[in-house]
């Protein structure tokens, strides 16, 4: 069926915009006063009146989630109905892809879906552990229990995610002012020393030459230096593209120093966080695990956990998987094991995840201070032995004038 988009006017003057599908205009214009609104503009979208949207594919951030989870239980605590909440959430969301989706939902719970299997038609935007806990929750008769704990979930998420963001924004900085500084000093400082000491003539030290050498390339061939750094680029995106590459990758960033501890314990963080919130909702193991491995950007936890949901389908604790990978610390193991013991494995994942959440914070404040001087260093390894070149050649002039 054609979709329409429209203008009306609902009974108490507001204006109000959307789309629906219908048959024909006339049917469209029917359903739209039959649901109480005057029609003030009518027409099936073409490349006049289109929303262009530039975000296609584009995911829609944890705090975006978090933020329309936590509204979406106040509104629902509230008395309102999902229909009514959705709508209001819709029109309140400045995010365009992510309003478009939530209005697309309110219209396929209108035509009788329910919430989940309304979301399930927007995947790309709905994570898929949000639609299995909305399937729970209306299950259950729980909805509102249900966004809360995703509230809770796309908060730490989101919170775990700056705070990475925030460890790697420093090195980044710095690494761009040191190739700032080499480069200005390559391409435009010792380049006024090549004509003096060339004039002068005479034996150069040897890092004379190796500088004005990489300078002189730098000045006068940078686009083999450009086309080699795309090719590198490209090279290495096909390659993590791979399932060998994913996976040699993310061995290299568990491993890498100090950037590796940091990634294991957001890792185990993660881990903790999703699968107490899928469990505590009364989603089974299995499937908690399955969904656990979505959440996981780094293919070689994502496997442990997938490999792992195998061995809980034959009956195996989930600890022993866990422990047997050594990806995660003793600590996720040893509570994981205590917590399917005791029959509170819900509870126990949900501390770890508490103290994992304070690990990367303080993680994160520990590799900045450790980042500062060790950057130093790398930048005075760089550029003091250009200032040495440069000085070298000037002081055996002075010396032979004097």
């Amino acid at each position: 069926m054609p979709t329409y988009n429209y203008v009306a006017i609902e009974k108490d003057g507001k204006e109000k915009k959307g789309a629906l599908e219908a048959v024909s205009q006339i049917a469209a214009r029917d359903i739209l006063k039959a649901n109480g609104l005057l029609v003030v503009s009518l027409a099936e979208p073409n490349f006049l009146n289109k929303e262009i949207n530039l975000s296609i594919g584009a995911r829609v951030k944890p705090r975006e989630l978090g933020v329309f989870c936590r509204q979406f239980q106040s509104i629902l605590e509230a008395g309102i109905t999902v229909t009514a909440a959705l709508q209001m959430l819709s029109e309140q969301t400045e995010n365009k892809v992510f309003s478009k989706a939530i209005e697309e939902t309110r219209i396929a719970v209108e035509k009788g879906e329910t919430l989940a299997g309304a979301m399930k038609a927007n995947a790309k935007i709905f994570p898929a552990m949000l639609i299995n806990m909305v399937e729970a929750g209306e299950a259950t008769g729980n909805l509102e229990n249900a966004f809360e704990r995703m509230a809770v979930q796309f908060e730490k998420d989101a919170r775990l995610k700056a705070m990475v963001a925030k460890a790697m924004v420093y090195p980044v900085i710095l690494i761009v002012v040191i190739i700032s500084v080499v480069l200005l000093m390559m391409i435009k400082i010792v380049p006024t020393f090549v004509a003096t000491f060339d004039d002068i003539g005479g034996e150069l030290p040897a890092i004379t030459r190796t500088v004005m050498a990489i300078s002189g390339f730098l000045v006068n061939s940078w686009y083999y230096l450009l086309g080699a750094l795309v090719v590198l680029v490209v090279a290495y995106r096909a390659f993590a593209k791979t399932e060998r590459g994913a996976i040699t990758m993310g061995r290299f960033f568990l491993r890498i120093p100090l950037f590796g501890n940091l990634n294991i314990k957001t890792a185990s963080a993660r881990l903790t966080r999703t699968l107490s919130t899928l469990l505590s909702s009364g989603i089974s193991l299995n499937e908690a695990t399955a969904l656990s491995a979505r959440q996981m950007s780094n293919r070689v936890v994502r496997k442990v956990i997938e490999d792992a949901r195998m061995d809980v389908e034959q009956g195996i604790p989930l600890s022993r998987p866990i422990q047997a990978s050594g990806v995660f610390p003793p600590m996720v193991c040893h509570m994981l094991q205590i917590g399917e013991e005791t029959g509170n494995i819900e509870a126990m994942l949900d501390r770890v995840a508490d103290y994992y959440d304070e690990e990367v914070e303080m993680a994160t404040e520990a590799l900045t201070a450790a980042l500062e001087p060790l950057m130093i260093v790398v930048m005075a390894l760089v550029v003091v032995p250009i200032i040495l070149a440069i000085l070298m050649p000037m002081f055996s002039i002075y010396s032979s004038i004097g």
